[in-house]
């Protein structure tokens, strides 16, 4: 999720639909495999900042017909120097400390996120 301010993601981005995904890497694809990026320090605790929809009915394919899944999308955020030797864009959203896990799972998005809004 790059753009907050979409329509697209405003009904998600309430404390309810928000989630901690745990993670200890993440990786870009570059030719010929991935581009790993980790923390500096291997004992840190980290998560994606990421919405979740748990129940979702909708036809993805006709030959499949109605399903009922559960989504997940998480955000991303301008890439810092490292991420952005290899992906320009974009990187994910990754919380690092306990005030940061508890503000995105609690306080208005315009605060978690210091953006001025959807």
């Amino acid at each position: 999720m790059r753009n907050l301010k979409s329509p697209h993601w405003r009904r998600w981005l309430g404390p309810e639909h928000r989630c901690l995904e745990a993670i200890t890497a993440f990786a870009e694809p570059v030719k010929g495999g991935n581009q790993w990026f980790g923390p500096a320090d291997p004992g840190i605790t980290m998560f994606f900042a990421g919405i979740e929809i748990c129940g979702w009915r909708s036809v993805r394919k006709l030959k499949h017909g109605e399903t009922e899944d559960d989504l997940f999308a998480f955000l991303t955020c301008p890439p810092n120097a490292e991420v952005a030797a290899v992906h320009p864009k974009a990187m994910p959203v990754i919380l690092t400390s306990p005030e940061e896990w508890q503000a995105w799972s609690s306080v208005p998005v315009e605060t978690a996120t210091n953006c001025k809004g959807p």
